[in-house]
């Protein structure tokens, strides 16, 4: 049985999503697990105490199943946590994410972007359609902390880009961090 096998069985039986697994060159197996999410529930999150749980049961079953390794770790998703599929859109709709895509824009771009972007940052909204999302952003310079902001100013235009899951190269969410215990206010895009 192969790692990544091992590691989503062992994850399942005690409960967890498996999110991504890696085997790095020197030895490292990296787990990275999550609660599962149903819509309307009560959000959890992975404590240490879980991955202490899923370490043991897992370096039991590697040994088991004679797979060779040098350091085992198991984390959880982080504040960057990688999007995979529909139910991880679903899951994070109204939330900022970073997203890049597999081709650039091209002739979609209108001129308001450039044509050979790849790489988005913005809240992600669902799409007019099934399997449709999209997200919206203002390209905005960030004011610098103290600056004032002139209230005659006119805010950047709104963007909206539309996107099925299969265009994706990569979505995470934006590590959006505050250290002074105010909550993150969601950019003005309307």
């Amino acid at each position: 049985m192969s790692f990544q096998e091992l590691a989503l069985q062992t994850a399942q039986s005690l409960g967890f999503d498996l999110i991504e697994t890696e085997r790095s060159a020197g030895g490292v197996l990296r787990v990275t697990i999550d609660w599962p999410w149903q819509a309307g529930q009560t959000e959890r999150f992975v404590q240490v105490e879980d991955c202490e749980k899923v370490t043991r049961q897992l370096q039991y079953a590697l040994e088991v199943e004679g797979v060779e390794y040098r350091r085992l770790e198991v984390s959880s998703p982080g504040i960057d946590r990688p999007l995979r599929g529909e139910a991880d859109f679903q899951r994070f709709t109204g939330q900022i994410i970073d997203l890049t895509l597999k081709a650039p824009m091209g002739s979609a771009a209108q001129g308001l972007v450039s044509a050979q972007r790849k790489k988005f940052r913005g809240l992600l909204q669902a799409g007019d359609g099934e399997g449709q999302w999209q997200i919206s952003w203002r390209d905005e310079p960030a004011t610098k902390p103290g600056a004032r902001v002139s209230r005659k100013k006119e805010p950047a235009p709104l963007q909206v880009l539309g996107f099925r899951l299969d265009e994706l190269r990569e979505a995470r969410l934006a590590p959006i961090v505050d250290f002074k215990g105010r909550r993150t206010a969601t950019p003005n895009l309307e």
